[in-house]
């Protein structure tokens, strides 16, 4: 799983979870990034573990995705007094089990300007025990190929498709307004375009050089360009008085306006 880059200095938060039990060993964390982004990450864990070693497991990795997102400053927070007293070094770690995954997360330290380590209670921790069962919902096959996910966050829109876009210098409806006035279509179009062609005609009017469409209610609405539409959209605005008004009733004025 490959995670958006966030580049910011400030202080980015995880919070993790593990559980082992009898519907199996899942881990989860949180990770909130300085602009309160939330980032969801679970997974199963498909060998046998205690919870000590599930929880150390899901702090690594919520670690290391906090490092693929750039993070140099790391607050963690967990309800298991044992993991996080252990990695705060007020406690000795004992368990045979659990010695290498506290040597490999001191490690990690070092990738890191600050990281600290909190213990809350559990009444505090829910944003992650909402994620407790979901990673023993998935039935995982081992031998399967798991594809990578890559998710990214843009602070700017970006465009999906371009409804209207006059390349050719032609008006968006340059092609059904001379095919009702001269009956005539446009050069090089199949077969298949003809009928669409024909098929898209038939909603409109023409009157004195001016295109209008049939609506459902047959009012005939006047066809603009891309300019036209810019500067209809304006004036309507200006007209409310500074009433800002949503997309429906911007659309509901404009209809009634007869476009």
């Amino acid at each position: 799983m490959v995670l958006s880059e966030e580049h910011d200095d400030g202080k980015w938060t995880l919070l993790f979870d593990g559980a082992s039990n009898i519907m199996g060993h899942g881990i989860r964390v949180v990770l909130i990034s300085p602009k309160k982004k939330f980032i969801p990450i679970t997974t199963q864990l498909c060998f046998d573990c205690t919870n000590n070693m599930a929880e150390y497991e899901a702090c690594a990795m919520g670690i290391l995705a906090a490092l693929e997102s750039k993070a140099k400053v790391l607050e963690v927070y967990r309800d298991s007094a044992l993991v996080i007293n252990q990695l705060n070094q007020e406690w000795e770690t004992r368990d045979k089990k659990l010695i290498p995954y506290f040597t490999y997360i001191k490690e990690l330290f070092l990738e890191f300007d600050k990281i600290t380590f909190h213990h809350v209670p559990r009444e505090d921790n829910q944003l992650v025990d909402a994620l407790a069962t979901l990673s023993f919902m998935f039935q995982i096959n081992q031998n399967d190929e798991i594809p990578s996910n890559k998710m990214e966050s843009r602070d700017y829109p970006a465009y999906c498709h371009v409804m209207e876009e006059e390349t050719d210098g032609k008006l968006w409806y340059h092609d059904i307004k001379h095919y009702l006035i001269n009956r005539e279509y446009p050069p090089g179009i199949s077969e298949n375009e003809k009928r669409t062609l024909r098929r898209l005609s038939a909603s409109f009017f023409v009157n004195e050089n001016i295109l209008y469409k049939r609506n459902h209610d047959m009012v005939l609405l006047r066809c603009v360009d891309v300019n036209e539409a810019k500067e209809i959209l304006q004036d309507i605005h200006d007209g409310c008085y500074g009433i800002h008004m949503s997309g429906h009733a911007m659309s509901r004025k404009i209809l009634r306006a007869r476009y």
